[in-house]
Parts: structure tokens; C-alpha cells; sequence
């Protein structure tokens, strides 16, 4: 079984707006104030759905 390395992923802070990096099994927890509510930041890549690829996975 291939374990692949696990990227950190971005959130913000819901009340200091700080930037938090989280891992899987981290703390919810702003690292700087720690309010407990974050937001994931956007992703920087382009994610593009076709129109038919969409319609085939309702039907």
C-alpha cells in the first residue's frame, strides 16, 4: 500500500483572520486567537465540469 505524503491545507480564521495550515488529525483551532471556526481558502486550480458529464452522472 502506497502512503502518499498528506499536503497541509489553508484555512482562515473566522474571527482574526489569521492563515492556519491543518494536516488530517490536527486541532480545529485557530493557531494565533483560538476560535474554533476556520475557512478553507480557495484552491488555485481551475476545476472545469462539462455541461454532459454533469447531465450523465444524474442520469
Amino acid at each position: 500500500m502506497d502512503s502518499q505524503p498528506v499536503e497541509p491545507v489553508s484555512y482562515i480564521c473566522g474571527d482574526c483572520g489569521q492563515e492556519n495550515t491543518l494536516k488530517p488529525g490536527d486541532v480545529i483551532q485557530c493557531r494565533e486567537c483560538g476560535y474554533r471556526i476556520l475557512y478553507k481558502k480557495r484552491t488555485r486550480r481551475s476545476i472545469n465540469f462539462s455541461f454532459y458529464a454533469f447531465v450523465t452522472l444524474l442520469i
